[in-house]
């Protein structure tokens, strides 16, 4: 009985340490942009990608990094090898290449994911408040290791960082909360 009340206690916990981010397609975020604009965070992943499962599970179901995500960006989730049909940027994006027998196993890129850039994943693509991308943070990140990032790219400063040194004063003087 001790050992039910403690697994049953354990769950709870996970449970409302867990947070979720708001994900919406790409087409919602535009039109969420042209109401209040923000900047656009997309996680870029694939089916079979462990290291995008990682940052499913490890970064973005940490309270304080999916807090910050939900109040200064509008949040994408895209499956890079997907059949889902986009518009963005005047375009309309496609994979012609997509197997549905292949659904868990590498399949065919997107259009999309080679119109952004994306060669690895997990990749991160932050676009501005005009859908103009800032930035391509490819691989695993921690929570302690994307907050830099996030930061960074939540709003307009990112263009006052004009050099490399500019950069290195910024990260020297930031300071991590998550």
């Amino acid at each position: 009985m001790k050992y039910l009340f403690i697994v049953i206690s354990s769950l709870f916990f996970v449970n409302i340490s867990a947070q979720n981010i708001d994900w919406m397609s790409l087409e919602q975020a535009l039109e969420m942009q042209k109401k209040s604009p923000k900047n656009i965070i997309i996680d870029v992943y694939t089916n079979w990608c462990g290291p995008c499962k990682l940052l499913d599970k490890n970064t973005f179901q940490n309270k304080k990094v999916a807090d910050f995500i939900n109040k200064y960006y509008y949040a994408v989730k895209f499956n890079a090898e997907g059949n889902e049909v986009i518009n963005f940027d005047d375009r309309e994006f496609t994979n012609p290449n997509y197997k549905p027998a292949m659904a868990n196993r590498r399949n065919g890129n997107h259009q999309l994911t080679r119109y952004l850039g994306v060669r690895a994943y997990p990749t991160i693509v932050f676009l501005d408040t005009k859908s103009d991308i800032i930035y391509n943070l490819k691989g695993y990140n921690t929570p302690s290791q994307i907050e830099i990032w996030l930061k960074l790219f939540k709003d307009e400063s990112h263009k006052n960082i004009k050099s490399q040194q500019d950069f290195n004063n910024f990260q020297k003087s930031f300071v991590s909360e998550f």
